[in-house]
């Protein structure tokens, strides 16, 4: 029988009085029974338009019918079809701007968890579920990948499944990507992303870490020396953007990048186990209001600060970060200081940080994104004390790649120019994800591996 509530099923999860002091998962996911419940809200309407917002095809409504059915690993087998990374897709998509944006059951109520139903389909499946997977065989045609962040990692995994010879070049210790090193383990646990990856090693996918392509190795020398048929350049969007005010080279200022690469992938947060220390102090002050933001904000709580505070020039209507991180920082004590920007960072005679100086915003006309653009108030100047700045106001890709590529278009941001396939300047050199869009989300630049994937396959097999 249907279940026409209005409201989803909410998604359990840690006190926010206790999840402020640890690292384990914030959201401890559905039960059978709240996982069918849920399921049986969807309407599996004729036209499907939860598919239409899902930048992979995810088989919503048939994946979600098998929910309802408590065929779980059926369901699980389903998604798999077109997203090889549903774990991750599960706990980082922004499913409400994407397929529940969609939903019908939407427009007079809350849409079907259809992001909720897909983490607890594929954490069934690890929890329950031996992969049995096979290496495809060969066509006899090598790729190389550049980068295993998500657009990556999806790549290799739909190449590889159509035989080609795939081998991922990772600058970092450990594969992943922004998966990794940028995504705290409150809201993706590593081992998850590790078990993904493990999958497509299993297919057949090779990958090499601590190689910087650009530096180690030059693009041009993948086709000339190794025999790559192909390449995707999946490399993200890892350099940080700074404010350029006063102070921001004193001792106690982070990018968001470092910060979170520090107690990410460098487990930061199990020192002494671990001599990767990062300094926090009393009072944190996050400049920005993207996930990213949401991330370093929260991560610095977790690490002993008394106060953390995000800063931000616009309002709480204006925030980009997703409605449910922002509505968990504010749970966890996060204190949200809106319309206030910075203008110095302030040190001590032996350079280390010791305040930051904001003044007040009001928001003006529209710019050229359509929000109210934020304008200074004279003389409402104060200073906050703090200890410690992390700066997350956006990134862009880094320049080795562009730098050290011949016949390679970038456009005045510094991204690689690519057409809807991947297709760059360079014959059989393709690329996707941030280092083409700018920092996105996940699952737009999983999107963009798969597209390049099939562009890939279409022109090599001809």
């Amino acid at each position: 029988m249907p279940n026409m509530s209005p409201i989803k099923n909410p998604m359990p999860e840690q006190d926010s009085c206790v999840r402020n002091k640890n690292f384990l998962e914030v959201t401890t996911g559905y039960t059978e029974e709240i996982a069918i419940d849920e399921a049986k809200r969807c309407l599996n309407c004729k036209h499907k338009p939860c598919i239409e917002g899902c930048p992979v095809s995810v088989k919503i409504p048939e994946f979600i019918s098998l929910v309802a059915e408590g065929k779980f690993e059926e369901a699980y087998q389903k998604i798999i079809e077109t997203n090889s990374l549903p774990a991750v897709c599960g706990r980082v998509c922004p499913q409400e701007k994407q397929c529940e944006s969609k939903c019908v059951r939407g427009i007079k109520g809350e849409a079907v968890a259809i992001g909720r139903l897909e983490r607890f389909v594929a954490d069934y499946h690890m929890a329950n579920v031996e992969d049995k997977i096979s290496i495809p065989q060969s066509n006899g045609k090598k790729v190389a990948v550049v980068g295993s962040g998500p657009s990556g990692l999806t790549a290799a995994g739909d190449l590889a499944k159509l035989g080609y010879d795939v081998t991922v070049y990772e600058a970092f210790h450990t594969a992943g990507g922004v998966l990794m090193y940028g995504i705290p383990e409150f809201r993706l646990p590593k081992d998850i992303v590790q078990k993904e990856i493990s999958n497509l090693k299993a297919m057949g996918v090779k990958i090499e870490t601590n190689v910087v392509i650009g530096k180690t190795i030059l693009v041009d020398e993948l086709m000339e020396e190794f025999g790559y048929d192909a390449i995707f350049i999946g490399s993200g969007a890892g350099l940080p953007s700074f404010l350029g005010i006063e102070g921001e080279a004193l001792n106690g200022v982070y990018s968001a990048n470092e910060f979170l690469t520090r107690i990410n992938l460098m487990k930061g947060y199990k020192f002494p186990d671990y001599d990767t220390p990062v300094y926090i102090g009393k009072s944190v002050a996050v400049f920005g209001g993207g996930n990213v933001a949401m991330d370093a904000a929260r991560s610095a709580k977790r690490l002993g600060a008394e106060n953390v505070y995000i800063i931000y020039r616009r309002g709480l209507e204006e925030l980009p970060a997703r409605e449910e991180e922002v509505h968990h920082a504010q749970e966890e004590e996060i204190e949200f200081r809106l319309l206030q920007n910075p203008t110095r960072l302030i040190g001590d005679e032996k350079g280390w940080l010791k305040g930051v100086e904001v003044i007040k915003m009001e928001l003006g006309e529209p710019d050229a994104s359509g929000r109210r653009r934020p304008v200074a108030i004279e003389g409402s100047e104060e200073i906050i004390d703090i200890d410690t700045a992390v700066i997350a106001i956006g990134q862009t890709p880094n320049p080795l790649i562009k730098q050290t590529t011949k016949g390679l278009d970038i456009n005045h941001r510094g991204c690689i120019v690519a057409d809807e396939t991947g297709a760059t300047s360079k014959p059989f050199v393709y690329a996707g994800g941030d280092v083409v869009t700018g920092a996105a989300t996940v699952i737009l630049a999983m999107g963009a591996g798969k597209a390049a994937a099939e562009a890939i396959h279409k022109e090599l097999s001809k």
